[in-house]
């Protein structure tokens, strides 16, 4: 497993529950910090429950819904109730979160190495197969690779497997602040900052928010000067004033909708960033970093229990469209919606109309953020079901 972040360390905690030897390397020692908006959805909460993590110790924020700004107006969208889903989501800053998930799945039994670089993949001379890796500490021989090592990837690319040029690739900037807003229970989000972007305001419960902007498409200017902007237009009440930042601004790149395929080469999975799963819709990528390494957990188990190397080889190229099933509608979806709102009109009149019609607004909410239920009767539900089946795994 390279890579110790969210995804890998989930992978490695499922795999090491299912029996298996697992090996977690990390070229970083934990704790340690990591860009993001530190804002968890239900879909996110889902896949952190199943793992056994205990979200009702202390450290734990929740929050209830979504709040959305434009045009002077706001509107609270809470999470849908009585779905597959938690009806709330959590804040945890990745300074905690990914030291939680690591040292969950060494409790799982997985074995962990931090400090270790991965330098390449190890290769069988005959086939070309990826039988393990070196590290600049040695190597190390595995029957699979699991690449977690995020949006660069450098296993990956070492492998020939490069961002593909036909998805979106957005860039995020945020900075930590002291503010009365801390204790927020919405995740409040700006819609009118910039075309296919948003800014956010998202309270950690600890004197401090997290406070950022997201360009779904990195083409549309300079995160930074955009947040600097943004932020002088803020009440000054909400202290979030340079004399208030806990830290600097710092940014992050976000791959989406599957920017980088085959998800599988023979030898190698790809899970989460390293496979550009990130929602085009709203950059989200924890939940589907956790997502992909619980299909990806899955395949493998099911392939290791085949007697022979083929019908193993056969099992493992079904990952890739696993992961289309689950996630190729929602993905597609997703980025249709940011294609559109690239347009400055179309993203005025969307976020107008949006706040101004609250129903229109949630269903908007939950279809494009993936939190619909398919097991559900509701409207909702029904409609986001027909909408993924009409539209083609990317």
């Amino acid at each position: 497993m390279v890579g110790a972040g969210p995804a890998g360390s989930a992978t490695a905690c499922h795999l090491a529950r299912a029996g298996l030897d697992v090996l977690l390397l990390d070229k970083a020692a934990f704790p340690r910090d990591k860009v993001c908006g530190d804002g968890l959805t239900p879909r996110a909460v889902r896949e952190l429950i199943t793992l056994g993590v205990d979200v009702d110790r202390p450290g734990w924020t929740r929050n209830r819904g979504v709040r959305l700004v434009a045009a002077g107006r706001s509107l609270d969208v809470p999470w849908p109730d009585g779905t597959a889903f938690p009806c709330f989501g959590l804040q945890r800053t990745r300074h905690d979160l990914d030291e939680i998930l690591v040292r969950h799945a060494v409790a799982g039994g997985a074995v962990l190495r931090e400090r270790t670089k991965v330098t390449g993949p190890l290769l069988d001379d005959r086939t070309g197969r990826v039988v393990g890796v070196a590290t600049d500490g040695g190597v190390h021989e595995a029957r699979l690779v699991v690449a977690a090592d995020g949006a660069s990837s450098r296993l990956a690319v070492s492998l020939g497997l490069h961002p593909r040029r036909d998805r979106p690739v957005g860039v995020a900037v945020r900075r930590y602040f002291r503010s009365p807003r801390h204790d927020d229970a919405m995740l409040e989000c700006h819609l009118d900052v910039v075309p296919a972007g948003y800014g956010w305001v998202f309270g950690m419960g600890d004197g401090t928010c997290n406070v950022g902007v997201a360009l779904l498409n990195r083409a549309h200017g300079d995160p930074r000067h955009l947040m600097r902007s943004w932020l002088e237009t803020l009440p000054p009440a909400w202290g979030l004033t340079c004399d208030n930042a806990t830290g600097p601004a710092r940014g992050a790149a976000i791959p989406m909708g599957f920017a980088r395929r085959p998800h599988y080469y023979p030898g190698l999975l790809l899970v989460g960033d390293s496979g550009g799963m990130a929602n085009p819709m709203n950059g989200e990528g924890i939940a589907y970093a956790l997502g992909s390494a619980r299909v990806a957990a899955d395949v493998i188990v099911q392939a290791l229990a085949r007697p022979t190397p083929s019908q193993r080889e056969r099992v493992l190229y079904t990952y890739p469209q696993a992961l289309r099933s689950t996630l190729g509608g929602p993905f597609t979806l997703g980025r249709w919606f940011v294609n559109a709102i690239e347009h400055p009109w179309i993203m005025r009149l969307a976020a107008r109309q949006g706040i101004a019609h609250p129903p229109l607004m949630r269903a908007a909410i939950h279809i494009l953020g993936n939190l619909t239920d398919p097991t559900s009767p509701a409207l909702i539900d029904r409609l986001a079901q027909t909408l993924t089946r009409l539209t083609p795994a990317p």
